[in-house]
């Protein structure tokens, strides 16, 4: 560098470097930046693709932004619960929207949270699904109601006489909406509603079963890596009715369970107020960090290829699609982080 202002210039900088004052100066430059020197918590949800989204925008505030980032774990209810009466986290990287719809409307009217954007931008799909080698052979299962007719198909391992329904695993919203569906059809004379104990278990089933071309009925949702390397149908189910789902997920609803569609859920990028009042870059970059199924559905098929975490497929992403998430950030931002993932 050339210090046209001459002597002076040059001492002072002298001067800082002797004292060790650099690192201060710094971190000073780099709160500037971020827009606020408070922690930026990112929420890092239970499910792959929301976690890898989690450390990709993590490593670019950090590395790019200079700001304080923490990731810590979340979960649809409990995470937009917090956000909404405590500011914190301050971002939910992919927030399904659906199973809290109310009291999300009312804290954005109420100026406690905002949606920055969309995290997925063509949009979600979520159901009930059987793999397609069972509708080739079966041409006439592509209802809700013409499976439920079959359980002998999808006979439970465990007790033969009933048919299984993968469902969600304990603590997901989905797993209050998939109890209630299994209810309003009235399934549990013949049925089964299993509970997989965990993400990575229902994944294991669904993955077992199309290796060996069985039969499975299982919930699941997209864009992920299950959906994006297995053929599978979704059950044509109805129409969706908010109001009923609504009621299907409201633990203190009265109202009997009735069928519904599972609606489309918008998934979004979700942050306390106080980002874009005190952070308004920050704020800036999340209205750019869209993915579509496609691109989300790649970075999982990736990370379950490769047995890869989300820290670890996140970095992939980073190194391997820099054509996508520089387009999110200012030049000087890119260089920072490709500098820091080597």
């Amino acid at each position: 560098m050339i210090l046209k202002s001459g002597g002076v210039a040059a001492a002072i900088a002298v001067a800082f470097l002797s004292a060790g004052s650099l690192p201060a100066i710094a971190q000073d430059a780099d709160a500037a930046q971020c827009g606020t020197d408070r922690t930026i918590d990112i929420a890092e949800m239970s499910w792959p693709s929301a976690a890898a989204l989690a450390h990709i925008h993590a490593t670019i505030l950090e590395e790019g932004y200079g700001c304080d980032v923490e990731i810590v774990a979340g979960d649809t209810v409990p995470t937009s619960s917090s956000m909404m009466t405590r500011g914190t986290p301050a971002v939910a990287p992919e927030l399904w929207t659906s199973a809290i719809e109310q009291p999300w409307a009312e804290a954005i009217e109420e100026g406690t949270v905002e949606q920055l954007s969309l995290a997925i931008t063509d949009g979600t799909v979520e159901g009930w699904f059987i793999p397609q080698y069972v509708v080739d052979e079966h041409p006439e299962l592509t209802t809700a109601e013409a499976v439920i007719a079959r359980p002998d198909l999808f006979a439970d391992p465990e007790e033969p006489s009933k048919g299984r329904l993968y469902s969600c695993p304990p603590g997901w919203a989905c797993e209050i909406s998939t109890s209630a569906l299994f209810e309003a059809f009235g399934m549990d004379e013949t049925w089964n509603l299993f509970s997989p104990g965990s993400g990575g278990a229902l994944d294991a089933s669904i993955a077992r079963a199309f290796t060996r071309e069985e039969p499975i009925l299982f919930y699941y949702w997209g864009p992920t890596s299950i959906l994006g390397k297995f053929p599978a149908v979704q059950l044509e189910i109805g129409e969706a009715n908010q109001d009923i789902y609504a009621c299907n997920t409201d633990p203190d609803c009265t109202e009997p369970p009735q069928v519904t569609a599972y609606p489309s859920s918008p998934a979004v990028i979700g942050a306390a107020a106080w980002v874009s009042e005190e952070a308004p870059v920050v704020a800036d970059y999340f209205a750019k960090a869209g993915l579509t199924n496609a691109q989300i559905s790649e970075l999982l098929v990736y990370g379950d290829e490769n047995q890869a975490d989300a820290e670890e497929t996140a970095e992939n992403f980073l190194k391997t699609k820099q054509d996508v998430w520089t387009e999110w950030v200012p030049a000087e931002v890119a260089e920072k982080v490709l500098a820091a993932i080597g």
